[in-house]
């Protein structure tokens, strides 16, 4: 007999648990951060974290890496960086017979987890070399496609601030991350908590306790959770809400945004919404959990107008302005 629902639902609690508290023995703070992150990881989706230097973003995923038995590997992004970097190229190689061949060298994009540090130093050619292995999981050299091992993802990290000699992220792969996360300032206790940590000669560190089949087992878990139609329905009328112009855009969407959410923000929505139903116990996905992801899960997907920069709106006030204005409840529901 097989292993019932509520009791895969309870290991992944669990195992869910138990991934926070090490990550937490060497990461202080940065809660929802953490939580966006590993929601992310059990979906199947890639990860923008934004934030001003030495804020422990990649700290995050360096301890990211230690806790799950997965290969990680970090790709520090300069200008000067080339997509064959990246992904690998094909190098001729000698037998021991003296006979030549082009033989192919993976990249360092041949990983499970892998770190894209400061990705907006480097050029648009290099970060388009990306976007294959995001959204394929796979890259393609000399007309041969290399598969990725499995589960992939990538964690990509960009300083807000600094923007000189840098490449803003395109719409295009903007929208292939899952979640954007801001990494915000560690309040007073948690400095006092990382001096401690960092400055007594003992040096904090986490250990493994989660395998890849063990992610993959739940990621296939997270998409059995339950969506009613109307919850599905209200998902629906959030995205369509950040279309300027459309049925249900609400004033502040026909005025500060160009473009509005794509078809995979309605996915990211939900998938994450199904991740915190599942750790909260339950498993069919509320509004509240619709309305709990939205920021994350859309401030990358709206572009604002010139006029949203010039009154200095930002993405995440549009987001929750459409959360409090669209009603959990509509006389139609989409059956479709």
């Amino acid at each position: 007999m097989g292993v019932s629902i509520e009791e895969r639902a309870s290991s992944f609690r669990a195992m869910y648990a138990q991934v926070r508290r090490e990550i937490g023995k060497v990461v202080v703070g940065h809660e929802e951060t953490v939580q966006g992150v590993l929601t992310s990881l059990f979906v199947g989706g890639h990860v923008l974290l934004e934030g001003v230097p030495g804020l422990g973003k990649t700290l995050l995923v360096r301890t990211l890496g230690e806790v799950l038995d997965l290969q990680f590997k970090r790709i520090q992004f300069t200008p000067d960086l080339m997509p064959a970097d990246i992904i690998g190229t094909n190098v001729i190689s000698t037998d021991i017979n003296g006979n030549r061949s082009f033989t192919f060298q993976p990249g360092p994009i041949f990983t499970q987890i892998c770190l894209a540090d400061e990705i907006n130093r480097a050029t648009p050619k290099t970060q388009s070399a990306l976007l294959e292995a995001m959204q394929e999981h796979s890259v393609t050299v000399g007309g041969t496609v290399h598969h990725l091992e499995e589960p992939f993802f990538v964690l990509a990290t960009q300083n807000p601030i600094d923007q000189e000699g840098t490449y803003p992220l395109p719409e295009a792969q903007l929208d292939r991350f899952f979640q954007k996360l801001i990494v915000t300032y560690s309040s007073r206790e948690e400095i006092g908590a990382i001096l401690d940590r960092t400055t007594s000669g003992e040096t904090p560190t986490a250990s493994r306790v989660m395998s890849g089949a063990q992610i993959r087992e739940y990621q296939a878990l997270i998409r059995e959770v339950l969506l009613a139609p109307h919850v599905k329905d209200y998902a629906i009328r959030i995205i369509l809400a950040t279309h300027p112009g459309g049925e249900f855009a609400v004033e502040e969407t026909n005025r500060y945004v160009r473009l509005g959410s794509s078809p995979r923000g309605a996915q990211a929505v939900t998938l994450a919404a199904k991740v915190r139903a599942l750790i909260d116990g339950r498993f069919n996905v509320s509004f509240e959990d619709i309305q709990h992801v939205a920021k994350a899960c859309l401030r990358h997907r709206l572009l604002l107008n010139f006029e949203a920069q010039a009154e200095g709106i930002e993405a995440d006030q549009i987001i929750s302005t459409i959360l409090t204005r669209t009603p959990t409840r509509s006389e139609t529901v989409a059956t479709r």
